[in-house]
């Protein structure tokens, strides 16, 4: 049996949690929608709390105190019951009508990971910063020039896996370099990465966007790191 749970690991997501969960609730495809708070210090957990009260296949958790997605990631881990995974974000960049195709490419591919590329196809896509924009290109590139297989988006949030990958793998990455923990690790469980355009609304600082600069050369250091190391 082919089935879909989604993780939506957060952290200060008060203004922009129920909305997201609610866009996963409408495409109807999840067994199981997790949410994992990271240590979140607004009403986020509050607002968590209700949507699992109202939402029988809505499961709500707290991290221990370290921060960071590879955090909630890595606590997740042991939750999983279905066939396949996929992460999703607790603010408004993605769009979970998006994750149907991706769902049909994995039961054609079930042991492929299936990443969302916001850089291929022709759907609407809006960038607010350009480094941000050139910096994810590079990184892309940089990382497939290391692994020798080509990846058009690295640092994108949607990656639809097998779980018995994703169980199974010992994540060592606290932070957002964990997207590149991943596909490192998984190019090394199944080199099959096929690519479904997705769309993208970027989000500016002041609207709560997270990951900086400085996280673009963790994902730099950590492309090398996980060629070499498990």
């Amino acid at each position: 049996m082919v089935n879909l749970s989604v993780i939506v690991p957060f952290y200060n997501e008060e203004e922009l949690l129920e909305e997201s969960v609610n866009r996963l609730l409408d495409s109807n495809i999840f067994d199981v929608i997790y949410l994992i708070n990271n240590n979140s210090t607004d009403k986020s957990y509050e607002i968590g709390k209700k949507l699992e009260i109202n939402n029988s296949n809505v499961k709500l958790f707290q991290t221990s105190s370290k921060k960071g997605k590879g955090v909630a990631l890595s606590f997740s881990r042991k939750m999983i019951d279905t066939s396949h995974v996929i992460i999703h974000d607790a603010d408004l960049e993605y769009f979970p009508d998006d994750i149907p195709q991706m769902f049909e490419a994995a039961k054609q591919n079930i042991d492929s990971l299936i990443l969302g590329t916001r850089f291929n196809g022709d759907k609407n896509r809006e960038n607010i910063y350009m480094r941000t924009y050139f910096a994810n290109r590079f990184m892309s590139l940089f990382f497939s020039f290391i692994n020798f297989y080509k990846v058009s988006d690295v640092a994108t949030c949607y990656k639809l896996m097998p779980s018995i990958f994703f169980k199974n793998i010992d994540l060592k990455e606290n932070g957002f370099s964990v997207e590149i923990e991943l596909l490192s690790k998984f190019l090394k469980f199944n080199r099959s990465i096929i690519e479904v355009p997705i769309k993208y609304e970027g989000r500016s600082y002041a609207e709560g966007k997270k990951i900086k600069a400085i996280d673009g050369f963790r994902y730099l250091f950590a492309t090398v790191k996980y060629k070499f190391l498990d």
